[in-house]
C-alpha cells in the first residue's frame, strides 16, 4: 500500500518560502496523480495544487505563490511556496491515487494520504 511522506514544514516569516516534499518508497510515483491539501484549524481541507503525467493544476489562492514538481530520479513531488503569508498556516497534506486523465482538485478522489506537515507563517 502506498503511503506518502510529506517533509519540509517549519516556521517562516510572512514573506517567506518553503519547499515541501511528498516521497513514497513502496511505488513510483510518476504512475501515480499527487495532490497537494491543506487544512487549518477549524476549516475545511482545501485543494492546494496536483500534478499528473499530462497537466497540473492549482487553487485559487496560490495566485502563482506556488509550483509543483515532480523529480522522477529522486522518486518524489515538490511543493515549492513562495510570499507565503499567515493565513497560508495550516497542515499540509500529500495524496495520491494511480494515474487517470487529468489531476483532481477534490479530496474523495485520493486513495493514500501522508501524515501531513506543519506549516507556520507568523512573525
Amino acid at each position: 500500500q502506498l503511503r506518502p511522506v510529506e517533509s519540509g514544514g517549519g516556521l517562516v516569516q510572512p514573506g517567506g518560502s518553503l519547499r515541501l516534499s511528498c516521497a513514497a518508497s513502496e511505488a513510483d510515483l510518476d504512475n501515480y496523480e499527487i495532490g497537494w491539501f491543506r487544512q487549518a484549524p477549524g476549516k475545511e481541507r482545501d485543494f492546494v495544487s496536483c500534478i499528473d503525467e499530462s497537466s497540473l493544476k492549482y487553487g485559487s489562492f496560490v495566485k502563482g505563490r506556488f509550483t509543483i514538481s515532480r523529480d522522477t530520479a529522486k522518486n518524489k513531488v515538490y511543493l515549492e511556496m513562495n510570499s507565503l503569508q499567515p493565513e497560508d498556516t495550516a497542515i499540509y497534506f500529500c495524496a495520491a491515487v494511480q494515474a487517470r486523465d487529468g489531476c483532481s482538485g477534490y479530496p474523495r478522489n485520493y486513495a493514500y494520504w501522508g501524515q501531513g506537515t506543519q506549516v507556520t507563517v507568523s512573525s
